[in-house]
């Protein structure tokens, strides 16, 4: 099983500013790579993705990749 990124880290807030981190869950495509690829937990896949929609709301993210 993987280890989730942000625990191995020590992340506690997963920063909508903070787009490197961010774009390391998005698919080519610009989608949210599911918890199960990426070996986050629950929790903190709901974190990301409030964080990726800030961002990309923001104009921080694209919403698609051409």
């Amino acid at each position: 099983m993987k280890q989730d990124y942000f625990s191995a880290n020590n992340i506690k807030h997963i920063d909508y500013k903070d787009v490197t981190i961010l774009k390391k869950f998005l698919n080519p495509n610009g989608k949210i790579m599911s918890h199960k690829r990426t070996g986050v937990t629950s929790k903190n896949q709901r974190q990301l993705a409030l964080a990726v929609k800030h961002a990309r709301f923001l104009g921080l993210l694209p919403f698609v990749v051409k």
